[in-house]
């Protein structure tokens, strides 16, 4: 990318690919739902503790995500209800993302952390 700051003419947002995987795995408890997902994390509060996420919005970043065909719903338990969440193919591809996404943090965010980076398996 240039430093040189120039016009580009446009008048709309650029279409972009990178904005519409953003649309649906940019926020930071959905990325954070797949991280756990592909720890093998599966039960909504199991998924709720390590993240930290408010149950409200992890339920919402759930239904979202399958809707958008990242993660599926399997149903483990009928009395009382209880489902469990498993990444999708096209979720699974996103675990190579994450291993970046991490190793980019290790490199220039979390580097001057005395008690280093925390999870190491993705």
């Amino acid at each position: 990318m240039s430093s040189e700051r120039e016009s580009t003419g446009r008048t709309t947002p650029r279409v972009c690919s990178i904005a519409d995987a953003l649309d649906v795995v940019g926020e930071r408890w959905s990325l954070l739902v797949v991280r756990e997902l592909g720890f093998d994390v599966h039960r909504f509060n199991d998924i709720r503790i390590n993240t930290g996420a408010p149950r409200e919005t992890l339920a919402l970043r759930l239904r979202k995500l399958e809707d958008a065909g990242v993660i599926e719903r399997r149903r483990y338990q009928d009395r009382p209800p209880r489902d469990e969440y498993l990444l999708t193919a096209a979720g699974r591809e996103l675990l190579p993302v994450l291993r970046a996404l991490r190793a980019w943090g290790e490199r220039h965010v979390t580097a001057a952390d005395p008690a280093g980076p925390a999870a190491q398996a993705l």
